[in-house]
């Protein structure tokens, strides 16, 4: 049944370099076009920075109410814009603390961010790189180490996924937005710790209210609904990057289908096909 899935993507001309299937805790589809490898998955890695935060929260660090700015290093405390002060991790998560330009720019992240004319009182949703950025900083800061080696420890050694690759800043703070690599069933596993509530191999890696917390809806984005670095669709959340980058968790079908492609102009074509074909499987 899932391989038909296969064959309705390469009938369509989509460039997936490999998609998974994970179906109540068993993979029943794990199909490579291309090498099977770490591949870049741009902001999806903005949902890994929110297990970050999760994390954090775990373990008594922070909360969505903690103002972010407490945790930026205090050489840049005389830099920040009215009201930054006052703005807590909640807004950053859910892309809703001002009108930020889409990506951080210079030599000096930080000090590029707090010199923008942002209209923090802006509550509405606007994408952006910067308040990822700005939430990895602070977790970093939170947690005291950098955080590609707490999340290893954390979640992707529980998981079994080797370490991906991530980005840094000029500064060499975690980028936390995107420059995130993995494989398409490291992805997968993402997914499926999601899918379980945060637990997994019989251990509660996250705990199960920072998990529903990160996948609810908190705005409406014009198109869908936004969660804490997560896409929230009906009976589904996602973890997206650009380009057709894919970790698809459908709570009620115990299903999670991750999948990895170069779809510079299709991605949106294939995220349809995709959840157009799960939807059809009236077994699932």
């Amino acid at each position: 049944m899932f391989g038909r899935l296969c064959d309705e993507l390469i009938g369509a001309g989509l460039g997936v370099h490999a998609i998974e299937m994970i179906y109540k805790g068993r993979v029943v589809l794990h199909e490579c076009f291309d090498e099977d490898r770490a591949y870049p998955v741009y902001s999806a890695a903005k949902s890994v920075t929110s297990m970050a935060f999760s994390l954090c929260c775990d373990d008594g660090l922070l909360s969505p109410q903690t103002v972010l700015s407490d945790l930026i290093d205090g050489e840049y405390k005389e830099l920040f814009p009215t009201g930054f002060d006052k703005l807590p991790f909640q807004r950053f998560l859910t892309m809703t603390a001002g009108n930020f330009p889409f990506r951080p720019q210079g030599d000096d992240w930080l000090r590029y961010i707090f010199s923008l004319d942002t209209d923090l009182c802006d509550t509405s949703f606007h994408y952006s790189n910067i308040p990822a950025y700005l939430v990895g900083v602070a977790c970093e800061n939170a947690a005291g180490i950098p955080l590609a080696q707490y999340l290893q420890k954390r979640v992707f050694d529980p998981l079994g996924i080797a370490p991906p690759k991530f980005s840094t800043c000029p500064k060499g703070h975690f980028y936390g937005a995107t420059g995130m690599e993995t494989d398409v069933h490291s992805l997968a596993l993402l997914g499926q710790l999601y899918l379980q509530n945060g637990e997994y191999g019989g251990k509660q890696l996250i705990s199960k209210q920072a998990v529903g917390l990160a996948v609810s809806p908190h705005v409406f984005t014009g198109s869908d609904h936004y969660g804490y670095f997560f896409r929230i669709g009906d009976g589904c959340f996602s973890m997206v990057g650009k380009w057709g980058q894919r970790c698809i968790v459908y709570p009620a079908k115990g299903l999670v289908t991750a999948y990895l492609s170069d779809c510079p102009d299709r991605s949106q074509e294939l995220f349809t096909a995709v959840d157009s074909f799960i939807r059809r499987q009236s077994t699932l």
